[in-house]
């Protein structure tokens, strides 16, 4: 079997399981959040009655991070929705916005988008922060109601994006009727080589396969190149699964994962026995693609979805009004660091949005330090607008209020993983995709620029 369906058998108990095959399988972990999470609650209590208890209070994750920081009351009210239903249901793991568990959230516009308003417990962005805080975990069954939700498959773990519906069901049943998908396996031969990050890895197989080129397919990433990458990077790469169309993106557990989890279970008290899965050798793929990451340029997927793909030399004519970095994709620690490799001790000459993906990742850009300067002071200094509200900012658009939105017809590169007509604010604005290391560099440049001429 392949890694999906190996990992899928053992979730419902069978000894075997091949593509095509339909499974009741067990969840480990349902994770929703304040877009999705009130009409899924709302399914629930009318299906299984306004009494109903979920399955399990401690496998239930919810974290607000979407339309957060704004001021639009319909957006707030989500999030008070989801502390309601938490305080009935006593579910354990609620990463709320405000420490005052009998409050109502609201966004204070007048103390502007940059300074921190939330409270201690607030985790950003759902996919990034549920590896934060313990919840992937190799072995298990992770939904979420998010398409990038996959990003949790860097983790050996099959995890997918599902609707309210289904979600509802979960939440009463902790269980969910799957058909298991054909794998593909992607093999990674060799390392990246400068200016080349896994956002290039992930968006050149887009570009070679196509945007529904996985197509409800489980995309198994293995070989020699996956050891180079860092968990992060590998997130990055899962995460964009779905922008082929792919049911989920997996990957085996090695050092790098095995230790990451347990650091990550020990430091919050979420620490459970995992068994990790590994394919057969004589697993049967669909279809299987070899990528040498040494070969691959600086890529960037030009409107109008993530798989018309260029290399950025290719697209130097290409100017641009705006820079954001920041999402699941994109906001990490590694992927700032790697805009800092790029922008330090110069000025970006674009409008440049940051915004970090969890608090923690705040707190690692204000305590880091390179000569003295931390890493936060030397993106404030280089032009670019740094927000302490991390989430997921302009990425989805949200309300007009929403930092780094795209409110006007303007032309944006971002570190986001979706650019399709109106994804990050107005339906004529234009979103290439790039690796930060891109990004930064076409901020400094004023159009779009091969970063291997700035590091």
């Amino acid at each position: 079997m392949t890694l999906t369906e190996k990992l899928l058998a053992r979730a419902a108990g069978k000894r075997k399981a091949a593509a095509g095959d339909n499974l009741l399988v067990d969840v480990n972990v349902l994770m929703t959040h304040d877009v999705c999470g009130p009409g899924t609650i709302g399914v629930f209590q009318r299906e299984f009655g306004p009494g109903a208890r979920v399955w399990d209070p401690q496998r239930v994750v919810i974290m607000p991070d979407h339309y957060i920081f704004t001021s639009d009351r319909r957006s707030n009210r989500n999030v008070d929705i989801l502390r309601r239903f938490v305080r009935e249901q006593g579910i354990r793991y609620f990463y709320d916005v405000i420490d005052d568990e009998d409050g109502l959230w609201a966004f204070d516009a007048s103390q502007g988008p940059l300074s921190a308003q939330h409270g201690s417990r607030y985790a950003g962005v759902c996919h990034v922060a549920l590896a934060e805080k313990g919840h992937t975990c190799p072995g298990e069954v992770l939904v979420g109601t998010d398409s990038h939700t996959c990003t949790a498959g860097a983790f050996n773990e099959f995890a997918t994006g599902i609707g309210n519906t289904d979600a509802a069901f979960v939440m009463g049943t902790g269980k969910i009727l799957l058909r298991v998908p054909e794998t593909m396996r992607l093999i990674l031969d060799g390392a990246t080589g400068p200016g080349v990050m896994a956002k290039d890895v992930i968006l050149s197989v887009i570009g070679r396969i196509g945007f529904d080129g996985a197509t409800y397919r489980a995309m198994e990433f293995g070989g020699d190149g996956v050891s180079a990458l860092t968990i992060e990077e590998r997130m990055t790469i899962a995460n964009m699964g779905v922008e082929a169309g792919a049911k989920n993106a997996i990957f085996g557990a090695d050092e790098t994962t095995l230790s990451f989890v347990d650091s990550r279970m020990k430091e919050h008290g979420t620490t459970r026995p995992y068994e990790p899965v590994s394919p057969d050798g004589g697993a049967k793929y669909a279809t299987e693609h070899r990528v040498n990451l040494s070969s691959l340029e600086p890529t960037v997927a030009v409107p109008p979805d993530p798989g018309c793909c260029r290399t950025a030399r290719q697209l130097a004519d290409v100017r641009i009004d705006r820079a954001y970095i920041g999402s699941c994709t994109g906001g990490k620690a590694v992927d700032f660091e790697a805009f800092v490799d790029v922008v330090r001790g110069r000025r970006v000459v674009t409008d440049t949005f940051g915004v970090p993906a969890t608090p923690t990742i705040v707190r690692h850009l204000k305590d880091t330090k390179r000569n003295g300067q931390s890493l936060w002071d030397i993106l404030v200094a280089s032009g670019v607008r740094m927000t302490e509200n991390a989430g997921c900012g302009a990425c989805l658009g949200g309300p007009e209020d929403t930092f780094g939105r795209m409110n006007e017809p303007v032309t944006c590169i971002s570190t986001t993983n979706r650019n399709f007509p109106g994804r990050m604010g107005h339906p004529n604005g234009k979103v290439y995709l790039a690796s930060p290391y891109t990004v930064a560099a076409s901020a400094l440049a004023g159009r779009i620029a091969d970063p291997r001429d700035y590091l």
